[in-house]
């Protein structure tokens, strides 16, 4: 569980706001090496206090801006795009795509080919199980940990999970509604999440992915819950 004092955007943040979407990823990277640097002259002390910021930041980044930027983007199970609303894009390859514009090193196309619950076991810190459970117990679940960022692995799907300001949305490339692809959406609704007998919840932004961020280390070798 994290919380950031403050939610802002990043025009507020940093001054003028990134115009595109590759301008947003090149802040995002700017960032990152800004708190690799102050990572490596630290000590283990205040080493946790830039992997505290840089994970208030992250998130702020990653629900404010980059999940946005891609709403509308229209499902294809072929779907591949680089570039938010331009082409399709499947829900394994939002996920990845996502998580590698946010500066973390993956195999995107490798792992977005993978079943929902490889791709989540693959990017989450920790993770839980729901199996032939209702909807109200990942609700729930989300409640405790509080606010954050989470992969999610369905029977035939995967996604994300928004907790933010204790509000709790499902983020996805949407084959329910292909013409309309990504979008943000209650849990308990007409969706995949809801339908799902099995549901695999993982943690996103732990100490241990920050950390693997700030440094800039491949996710590919490392151990899997």
């Amino acid at each position: 569980m994290f919380t950031a004092s403050i939610f802002l955007p990043l025009a507020l943040l940093v001054g003028t706001p990134p115009t595109t979407y590759p301008a947003l990823k090149s802040a995002i990277e700017a960032r990152r090496t800004a708190f690799q640097r102050s990572y490596e002259h630290a000590d283990s002390t205040a080493r946790q206090a830039v992997i505290d910021s840089a994970r208030a930041y992250l998130f702020d980044r990653s629900t404010l801006d980059l999940l946005p930027a891609w709403y509308g983007t229209p499902w294809d199970f072929n779907g591949t795009t680089r570039t938010p609303r331009q082409g399709t894009i499947a829900c394994g390859y939002f996920v990845n795509t996502v998580m590698q514009d946010a500066g973390f090193r993956l195999p995107r196309v490798a792992w977005s080919q993978r079943d929902a619950e490889g791709i989540t076991r693959a990017l989450a810190g920790r993770v839980e199980r729901f199996r032939d459970r209702p909807v109200s117990d990942v609700t729930a679940c989300l409640e405790k940990q509080g606010d954050g960022l989470y992969a999610v692995g369905l029977d035939h799907h995967v996604g994300f999970l928004v907790r933010r300001d204790g509000v709790s949305r499902f983020v996805h490339s949407n084959y329910y509604r292909p013409s309309e692809g990504v979008m943000s959406e209650p849990l308990d609704g007409d969706n995949p999440l809801a339908h799902s007998r099995y549901r695999i919840v993982g943690t996103l932004l732990t100490d241990e992915l920050m950390r693997a961020w700030v440094t800039g280390a491949d996710l590919a070798g490392r151990q899997r819950p």
